[in-house]
């Protein structure tokens, strides 16, 4: 017996979660694990929505073959071409060679550069085809480059107003069981994996992200079908505001993130200071070790709140490494509309400050408070009123 789960009357969940793995994309750490989401539709034509990642792969095959029994594929929808979504669709194509594949033009050029394939003869261009009959369901296609890829595409099921998202609206986790939304609560702690996904996969490209959003509007979603994460059927209104807050860079809350580099502990006892007068203030403060916290989780909490201190010790004349990676990544994902505040520290040549704010000038749409920090080895009694008006030019 093969693990899937019935939809519909005709459409299945045969996707799988891999808790092993330690890093997403080699790159974002997901101690939760990871679902790759995929969709088997029997109609009096057959539609697989996406295939999975090569570490679930065996297991997805069995899966999908055991359920169109004698029946063949007809269609193997690509929605993305990310291997996590697309390392399997070789072995499909050799299960079932009379498929046609439904992709962009650039997500067939993409195809052919992965896998040892000429689909010339077996692509359903979507531009060509703008809908696909497969019997009772109607299927529509709208292209959602950047979200978050160039060849990314949706698919619309127009009979139960299903929307196969892709990458958009997905999560870190793996599912356990629960692979609807409303299966469980959603939480501060299931809110963090959504925006932390969306804050590093997609963040950077929130124009393209409003562009999608404006065009999904018009299609009456009943349910998403992600290609990560659960699946929404109740409360999609939640979802998608969340999406338009996050990609036009719209802080969800009021509040100060400090991010510090501290080698001794001098600038990090500076910004607990600092965060001692902005609690009196009544400012919620959020406090991250760059060296200790992966810059995932930072730049999604920096998405959260509105105001932002970068506080970082001077390495070698130039910022401390792991501070200079955070900055680098707030920069890639053009963090926009909040407010800066810097602080440096420096025994001999404290040059951080000055070259942390050069960094973030280019991004657009942030301001900086009047007053920043420049700390000589440790903090000085002096200082505590320089800390004093950047906690009250914050609060403010």
């Amino acid at each position: 017996m093969e693990s899937y789960r019935k939809l519909d009357e005709d459409l299945f969940y045969v996707g799988f979660s891999d808790r092993r793995i330690e890093l997403f994309e080699n790159l974002y750490p997901v101690p939760e694990g990871v679902s790759y989401n995929s969709y088997l539709l029997l109609d009096k034509k057959t539609a697989l929505f996406d295939t999975v990642d090569h570490s679930v792969s065996e297991k997805f095959i069995l899966s999908v073959k055991e359920l169109l029994g004698k029946r063949k594929l007809d269609y193997l929808i690509v929605n993305h071409v990310e291997p996590d979504h697309s390392a399997t669709i070789k072995e499909i194509l050799m299960a079932y060679p009379n498929a046609k594949v439904v992709c962009t033009k650039q997500a067939k050029i993409l195809i052919e550069q992965f896998f040892d394939l000429n689909l010339t003869e077996k692509h359903f261009d979507i531009d060509a085809n703008p809908e696909l009959v497969l019997g009772s369901h109607t299927l529509t296609f709208a292209k959602t480059p950047m979200v978050h890829w160039p060849e990314v595409m949706v698919t619309f099921d127009k009979l139960t107003g299903t929307l196969f998202s892709a990458d958009a609206f997905g999560s870190f986790g793996a599912l356990s069981g629960d692979i609807y939304a409303d299966d469980i609560v959603f939480d501060a702690e299931i809110k963090e994996m959504y925006r932390r996904y969306y804050a590093n996969i997609v963040g950077k490209f929130g124009n393209f992200v409003q562009n999608a959003l404006s065009s999904l509007a018009k299609l009456g979603i009943k349910r998403i079908c992600p290609l990560h994460g659960r699946i929404w059927r109740k409360n999609l209104g939640e979802l998608i505001s969340l999406y338009d807050k996050w990609s036009k860079y719209e802080a969800e809350e009021q509040g100060v993130v400090i991010t510090y580099a501290s080698i001794y502990g001098n600038t990090e006892f500076a910004c607990n200071v600092l965060a001692n007068e902005l609690a009196c203030h009544g400012v919620k403060v959020k406090m991250f070790d760059v060296s200790k916290t992966d810059s995932s989780y930072i730049l999604s909490t920096i998405m959260k709140y509105d105001r932002i201190v970068f506080a970082s010790v001077t390495h070698n004349l130039n910022i401390f490494p792991k501070m200079e990676d955070l900055l680098n990544e707030v920069v890639q994902h053009n963090i926009q509309n909040k407010t800066f505040a810097i602080i440096e520290n420096g025994s001999w040549a404290p040059t951080a400050g000055g070259q942390m704010k050069n960094k973030l000038l280019a991004l657009k749409n942030n301001n900086f408070i009047e007053t920043s920090l420049t700390i000589k080895s440790a903090l000085k009694n002096e200082q505590l009123e320089v800390i004093k008006k950047i906690s009250d030019e914050l609060a403010r």
